[in-house]
């Protein structure tokens, strides 16, 4: 049985503003060690429950943040940027039987700590065959094109209640529970951890691959607080204007959209100006 664990920052013990998910900001350097407990409890609760290889592919900003040194040693940790599927990279390769996804959160344009898909500001909401979508949605459409199950979602309590909707059978955890975007009541470390370990042992039972899902076309619709961002967009080949400030591509498979996605967040990114946005 192999494992694959999706690890981003936002929804992890502790987390609550921007400044503890940044790169090279004191409080990420102390967020990290929670952030490592949260996806190191996953791994030992997976072994616990029979895994015989657990693979963990960073997925949070520089991919660059779980301390590899308080991993439990029997895991793999897949770090660093430019991955043909970015955050659930090596679903692909036809090998995993279960995915995890460790630190989520909810997407833009909702409620939950740090909401937001992709990128932090700018877009405002995200819609796939008209349902508004998490990264935890698109994801978990990319993974069933490969037969693989998400078996288990950490982040808060509006996180939890999101995956009811992508991955109804998944065992989840909330590490902490929403108060604003940015404020959140947290369980401690100690306490999130044993909770972790204990659902990703329970998750192993679910973690059977399935026939692959052939679910296209999938239009995917994207919301900026800009009309510039979206004019900027549609340099991507097959994204057009869909509204003022809206933009829509269709794809066969989740496998080209959530590439098309990246390309697309991608340019709007660079197009973003400091202080008019």
């Amino acid at each position: 049985m192999k494992i694959l664990i999706s690890a981003d920052m936002e929804g992890a013990t502790g987390v609550t503003w921007p400044a503890d998910v940044l790169p090279g900001t004191p409080q990420w350097e102390r967020c990290r060690g929670m952030f490592t407990s949260d996806v190191n409890a996953a791994v030992l609760g997976f072994y616990d429950g029979g895994a015989e290889q657990v693979v963990i592919n960073e997925a949070h900003w520089s991919m660059r943040n779980l301390l590899l040194e308080r991993l439990d040693a029997r895991a793999e940790m897949l770090t660093g940027r430019h991955k043909s599927l970015s955050m659930v990279e090596g679903v692909q390769r036809g090998d995993v039987d279960g995915v995890a996804f460790v630190g989520y959160h909810t997407g833009a344009g909702t409620e939950g700590v740090l909401a937001h898909t992709y990128l932090a500001n700018s877009i405002t909401g995200v819609w796939l065959n008209g349902t508004r979508a998490s990264e935890g949605l698109l994801n978990a459409h990319v993974v069933a094109e490969y037969g693989v199950p998400v078996i288990l979602v950490t982040g808060d309590d509006l996180t939890c209640v999101d995956a009811a909707g992508y991955a109804p059978q998944a065992v989840t955890v909330a590490v902490k529970d929403h108060v604003s975007r940015y404020a959140a009541v947290c369980r401690t470390p100690a306490r999130t951890a044993a909770d972790i370990r204990a659902a990703a042992k329970e998750a192993t039972a679910l973690a059977v691959r399935r026939e692959p899902v052939a679910g296209g076309p999938y239009t995917v619709e994207l919301e900026f607080d800009a009309e510039h961002l979206a004019m900027s967009a549609t340099v991507v080949p097959g994204v057009r204007r869909s509204g003022e400030r809206r933009v829509a591509y269709t794809s066969e498979t989740m496998y080209e959209g959530i590439r098309a996605f990246k390309a697309v967040t991608t340019v709007v990114s660079a197009a973003v100006e400091e202080q008019y946005g």
